[in-house]
């Protein structure tokens, strides 16, 4: 009777053991159990998939921090073999070779990055570049012999590189250097603080090389955590696919070049780069090139006045070559053309009205597949290129990214809400898709998670306003609960159950009892340009009613309690939170992180200074501009703020700087409102993305227990 007991007593352990693992809800350091995947490349016979994971692991020099790492993984198409890491050491930007049998990847030693080439089948790396500014890119030639790569380097160091610029020229683009009508190249003197103008400039100029002190010519100077002074520019080179062989340039000059493809013939490339007569800071067009890989001139492939032209892809056939046409400094969704080469004029342009990303052709150059941001969700599109009109493969529930495109398979990256991301693989209809990792699955699969629930509304301009909400992950009918408003950033950003970077944290909140409401209001990406410019010169007073009739619409549902809303965002959403904050009084408790409060202020010190021109007409010395930019600026109304305010920034934060955060905060401390500033040393605008793991967490918990002061019972 008793060992029956102990036996039976025995089993309701572990019975209610697996029922609590079952039940478990997100934990904050879920965060670093997260593995991502991207850079995803098909082999050409359809039988495996390389793809770069990046997993969060401790820091072996520091048991208190957690480090990055991207490791190049192996699965198989069919689940013939477990997916494996193909080295142990960091790599990414797998590419294959023609037969499969080697595949190169990017790795970084001494510093710099340099390319590898790999036995699919397992061995020892091989160092195939030695480049003194570092190997990216790696592409092999269509007969597999060679690869092409990528290189950046300063102005500085292309102005004295013996290669790139072997006849000592200069840029022939202004220098914009007060007192020099030409651009003034490098000093030939020697340096002497006591010398002649010519000396004393050659001192001057090893100061800067010394970086004693940087001097700012261009206009683009603020980058993501520091100023830079200097030009950057990108070249191609060439090199048999062996080691000691050299590289040859096929790019040079004062011109930044992207988008490197082969021809099939493997003749040339095609290659985007922008005017190379104008200031990079400067230049409002770009065109796409050819250039022969045994050498010579490019040649103009197209251009179009006053456009960007950028994404090329050529078909496998060469007759096909698709790219977007874009307008700078202006709200703008670039078109989707197609360019058949044997017939030229003939231009065709896809009729979808979203972004579009991942342009990939199919083997027989019939179809072309991408993807594209639309209502909450990154679906796979494919359109024919006898009959324009996109056909859409996956649904607005789903994000899709890293897109590759075999002879009979597709291959993509997928977030949903039950999983941020694992790798799937399907036929070219993306009929049954089969997942080929469990990265994410393993560990989620006795998780407890909160599914969003789709609505919409049609705000004061008529337009149709998508919204989703999370009720609190062990919702129990009858009680009342605090709810979140997230807001998203941009403005041109789009939310929705295939956006991954916020998985994670809507997680964690409705795993802590709140309801999560999030919306895509007027000015955001994923619903075509009209919706997209529907917040010009208001970004404040319009996309408030779209969030707050959100908010309004969950709380009538009735589960939902007024007093305990609080609200929250990050870059312009810290915009939107701190201009919640000035114009009502119903949040409990508001939280803005990288926000941008002065639009003045920020056209001056933030990276992101084209959105001031863009979204509002103008620059703040204009008359009929700065009235514009103090209306709708929520440091104009900080006197108005009295909810309590808890503000975030990363302290070497360029793209909306740090200054918008201390203004903010001292004017709230002068009026001795009840205001929180945190700041996280290092941390940059991608803080909450890829940042410092102990950071990231560290700003989510501040939230959460801020919030915590003013809602508890």
């Amino acid at each position: 009777m008793k060992k029956a007991f102990l036996l039976l007593f025995h089993s309701f352990l572990i019975i209610s053991a697996a029922l609590a693992q079952q039940n478990s809800t997100i934990e904050v350091t879920d965060l670093t159990r997260i593995k991502q995947i991207s850079g995803v490349a098909l082999s050409h016979d359809g039988k495996k998939v390389a793809f770069t994971l990046t997993s969060i692991i401790p820091d072996q020099k520091n048991s208190k921090e957690y480090t990055y790492q991207n490791q190049v993984w192996l699965a198989s198409t069919d689940n013939s073999f477990t997916p494996h890491a193909l080295l142990d050491s960091t790599a990414s930007q797998a590419a294959w070779s023609t037969d499969d049998q080697t595949i190169a990847v990017v790795s970084s030693i001494k510093g710099r990055s340099q390319i590898f080439l790999v036995p699919a089948n397992g061995g020892q790396p091989v160092q195939l570049t030695h480049a003194q500014y570092g190997a990216s890119s790696p592409q092999w030639s269509p007969n597999g012999k060679r690869i092409l790569f990528s290189v950046n380097l300063s102005l500085n160091e292309l102005l004295k590189d013996s290669v790139l610029n072997s006849q000592k020229q200069v840029p022939a683009w202004a220098s914009e250097k007060p007192g020099y009508s030409q651009f003034p190249g490098l000093p030939t003197i020697v340096p002497n603080p006591n010398g002649n103008f010519a000396a004393i400039r050659s001192y001057l100029a090893q100061d800067e090389a010394d970086h004693k002190v940087k001097v700012f010519n261009k206009l683009n100077f603020e980058g993501e955590a520091t100023t830079e002074p200097d030009f950057r520019f990108t070249h191609y080179f060439i090199m048999n696919a062996e080691a000691g062989a050299k590289p040859r340039p096929l790019t040079n000059g004062f011109n930044s070049f992207s988008n490197a493809q082969f021809m099939p013939d493997g003749r040339s490339i095609i290659i985007s780069a922008p005017d190379s007569t104008a200031n990079p800071d400067r230049a409002v067009q770009a065109a796409i090139y050819s250039i022969p890989v045994a050498g010579g001139s490019r040649k103009l492939v197209l251009a179009q006045d006053n456009a960007m032209l950028s994404n090329a892809a050529i078909s496998p056939s060469g007759q096909y070559l698709v790219y977007t046409s874009g307008k700078s400094m202006v709200i703008d969704i670039p078109e989707i053309k197609i360019l058949d080469l044997q017939h030229p004029t003939q231009i065709i342009t896809i009729p979808l009205d979203r972004s579009a990303a991942n342009f990939t052709w199919s083997a027989d150059s019939k179809y072309l597949y991408f993807t594209a941001q639309s209502n909450g969700g990154i679906p796979i599109y494919r359109v024919n290129v006898t009959n324009t009109k996109p056909e859409q493969l996956s649904s607005f529930e789903a994000g899709l990214s890293g897109l590759d495109v075999g002879k009979k398979l597709l291959v993509y990256v997928k977030t949903e809400v039950a999983n941020p991301f694992e790798l799937y693989v399907s036929d070219l209809s993306n009929k049954s898709p089969k997942r080929l990792t469990s990265f994410n699955y393993e560990w989620l699969k006795d998780k407890k998670l909160s599914y969003p629930e789709k609505k919409y509304y049609t705000n004061s301009k008529g337009l149709k306003v998508e919204y989703w909400v999370m009720k609190p992950t062990n919702f129990q009918t009858g009680k009342k609960y605090p709810i979140m408003l997230q807001i998203h950033g941009g403005p041109t950003a789009m939310w929705g159950p295939g956006e991954s970077s916020m998985w994670h944290e809507y997680q964690f909140f409705c795993a802590h009892g709140y309801g999560v409401v999030y919306s895509n209001p007027r000015g955001s990406g994923g619903y075509g340009l009209d919706f997209l410019k529907a917040n010009y010169q208001d970004w404040g007073t319009g996309p408030t009613e779209d969030v707050l009739a959100a908010l309004d619409s969950t709380l009538a549902e009735g589960w939902g309690d007024p007093a305990k809303t609080v609200a929250t965002g990050g870059s312009y959403a810290g915009y939107l939170t701190a201009w919640l904050a000035s114009h009502t009084k119903r949040f409990a408790a508001i939280s803005s992180q990288r926000g941008v409060y002065d639009l003045t202020t920020f056209f001056g010190e933030g990276n992101a200074w084209r959105l001031v021109p863009m979204y509002f007409g103008g620059y703040p010395w204009e008359p009929q501009i700065k009235p514009i930019l103090t209306r709708e600026s929520p440091f104009t109304y900080v006197n108005q703020i009295t909810t309590p305010y808890l503000m975030l920034h990363g302290e070497t934060d360029l793209r909306t700087g740090i200054v918008q955060g201390e203004m903010m905060y001292k004017a709230l401390k002068v009026l001795n409102r009840p205001v929180e500033y945190v700041q996280h040393p290092g941390g940059t605008h991608e803080l909450s993305r890829s940042g410092n793991v102990r950071q990231r967490i560290d700003q989510m918990l501040r939230i959460y227990e801020f919030f915590g002061r003013y809602i508890q019972e």
